[in-house]
């Protein structure tokens, strides 16, 4: 009985360690030694990327360890290819095959915020192949009536292409909106609020009830903070924000 509960115990320890630490297991296939890869993520100002963490590539593989302290979004770059892999780095272990030849079809998998992010853009293509299609069978068709200036196939297909875009933006918000209502638990879901807040055509009680709705870890994550912040200024937009310095008083006031 004892070696029964000892055994329970070290199994609880260390299922609970691993939800403490990331692992991130790449394979690279076709890529060789000692190509670096870089991971990164936004800086301060939400403008650019910062490096935080490079590893060399080994027998086509790669593997990338630390903490977090909650879900937050980063990018892998590989030394040499065009474009960069979008993930979300969490605690656990996150499964990453990088595709040398076209980085955007590379496939991500092994935590619930990871697999949620590749089920939803799946959901999205779905949404935007309509627009992709178009694009795909008239883009020779649109560089020859550019060529000879012909202004009547110019404006037909952009007119075309106006209605298909203006339907997938609808149905791309429907699809925001459905995500967040059905997903509160998902990081996915604390972004896409996030942009929301930004986007005057929504409306602030739909906002409101959205980040209600949100897990409490996900209110307390910077996405989460910065949608309570962003609903305090919409909803009282003459109170100066935190650490805003006070108006001027008026000349001669004492």
């Amino acid at each position: 009985m004892k070696k029964i509960i000892l055994l329970l115990s070290a199994t609880v320890f260390l299922i609970s360690c691993s939800k403490d630490k990331y692992t991130i297991s790449g394979t690279a296939k076709g890529v060789e030694d000692g190509k670096t890869i870089i991971m990164e993520t936004q800086d301060a100002s939400g403008m650019g990327l910062v490096a935080v963490d490079t590893v060399k590539v080994l027998n086509g593989k790669f593997e990338i360890k630390g903490k977090t302290t909650e879900p937050s979004f980063h990018m892998l770059q590989l030394e040499g290819a065009n474009g960069k892999f979008p993930f979300i780095l969490e605690n656990g272990d996150i499964v990453i095959e990088i595709n040398k030849d076209s980085i955007n079809k590379s496939k991500l998998s092994g935590t619930y915020n990871n697999d949620e992010f590749v089920k939803f853009n799946e959901e999205l293509l779905k949404v935007q192949k309509g627009l992709i299609d178009f694009q795909t069978k008239n883009t020779a068709l649109m560089n020859t009536a550019q060529q000879n200036k012909d202004t009547a196939v110019i404006n037909k297909l952009m007119k075309e292409f106006g209605e298909i875009q203006q339907k997938v933006q609808v149905e791309s918000k429907n699809k925001y909106a459905t995500y967040t209502e059905t997903h509160p638990k998902s990081f996915i879901s604390a972004l896409i609020i996030q942009g929301m807040v930004n986007d005057p055509s929504v409306e602030l009680t739909k906002i409101e009830k959205l980040y209600a709705s949100l897990d409490e870890s996900l209110k307390t994550s910077k996405p989460g903070k910065a949608i309570e912040t962003k609903i305090k200024e919409l909803k009282n937009p003459t109170a100066p924000s935190a650490g805003a310095p006070l108006p001027a008083a008026p000349a001669g006031a004492k």
